[in-house]
């Protein structure tokens, strides 16, 4: 058979690892030039109960264990005094959702598959039946079975699905703080070795320390998605409507090194169902996108994990893809129907 993921992310990378373990070819094709033309995000915590799973399965377990940090799992609830209201601090040898790096996580994905699996800069304009690949380039690929691991925007989901991400009326507001323990101390001892939040009820603050001396804080509100992009002295609205929180919170938004980074969160409509096709199938946000609350990408190793075993084990790509969905939509549908107004619940008090 051969197999073509769209998409050199943790999903689409996990099931191409996974798929060479056992024997089976497979290509990736990514739209970006090469593995470090763009920043790939902030810190996730990886599950032991689904992502870390998926690395047992791709035989990278350990590897991820030496890069994680365990000491990520603190969080601190503070309010919008910088009060300290709840502090979690994990225990001894807790290694339940330990912090790694989106940009360690690929990396470390990107060392295990054989040299030229993923083939860069091939941006992809549509899926033509029965898998024919059409790149912007004016290249073709034939191939057996298509999936789509190429995000948000997927270009294949189309193919099956007519849905488009809707806009979830929460705004994430993105600024960057490095070389925190000498330029930010006042951040650092605030936020702590893991995540640090505050809430009034119409904003948040969140706040992230990566590795490498960074953090990452999240501006949260309830606004239109073009908020960011419509007039000037963004920084100027931001105090306006965050006025009455304390000098050091205030730091987060003030003294950031470099722009504000816009990310508006989207959604996929609940349940995201599509007629099966055994050519084609989806996986991670591509599949079901759902609100930043801890699953995304926990999900999205999950099913390159169960999708690439069931190719493996299948007497056809049809019937992978059959048992492969047949788990995939149900599990997504419950978890879309839990998380569905979860972004909200980042603005409450409680």
């Amino acid at each position: 058979m051969t197999i073509s993921i769209i998409g050199a992310g943790p999903g689409g990378l996990t099931c191409a690892r996974i798929l060479q373990k056992h024997g089976v070819p497979v290509t990736v094709y990514d739209r970006d030039p090469h593995p470090r033309a763009r920043n790939q995000g902030g810190t996730l915590d990886l599950h032991a109960d689904d992502g870390q799973l998926a690395l047992r399965e791709a035989g990278l377990l350990d590897e991820f264990f030496a890069l994680a940090r365990p000491e990520g799992q603190e969080m601190r609830k503070l309010d919008p005094l910088g009060r300290l209201l709840e502090h979690h601090v994990p225990a001894e040898g807790e290694m339940f959702k330990p912090e790694i790096d989106r940009g360690q996580l690929r990396e470390l994905l990107l060392d295990s598959l054989e040299p030229g699996t993923v083939h860069w800069g091939r941006t992809l304009d549509r899926v033509e039946a029965p898998g024919r690949l059409l790149f912007t380039d004016g290249a073709t690929v034939e191939t057996d079975l298509v999936i789509g691991a190429d995000g948000a925007w997927s270009r294949v989901r189309p193919t099956v699905s007519a849905a488009v991400p809707e806009y979830a009326g929460i705004t994430f507001l993105e600024a960057w703080f490095d070389d925190v323990e000498n330029a930010h101390p006042e951040l650092a001892e605030l936020v702590g070795q893991g995540s640090a939040m505050a809430a009034d009820g119409e904003r948040c603050l969140f706040a992230q320390r990566n590795s490498g001396d960074h953090i990452r804080v999240y501006i949260i509100q309830r606004l239109p998605a073009d908020w960011a992009k419509s007039g000037t002295d963004v920084r100027g609205r931001l105090l306006d409507a965050f006025s009455g929180w304390s000098p050091s919170m205030l730091r987060m938004i003030t003294d950031n090194d470099g722009p504000y980074v816009d990310r508006p969160l989207y959604v996929l409509p609940v349940p995201h169902t599509w007629e099966q096709k055994p050519w084609v199938t989806l996986l991670g946000d591509a599949a079901h996108l759902m609100p930043p609350l801890g699953v995304g990408v926990n999900l999205a190793m999950v099913d390159a994990c169960e999708l690439a075993l069931a190719l493996a084990g299948s007497a056809s790509v049809g019937d992978a893809v059959a048992l492969y969905e047949k788990t995939m939509l149900p599990r997504s549908e419950e978890i879309a129907r839990r998380l569905k107004n979860g972004a909200e619940g980042l603005l409450d008090v409680d």
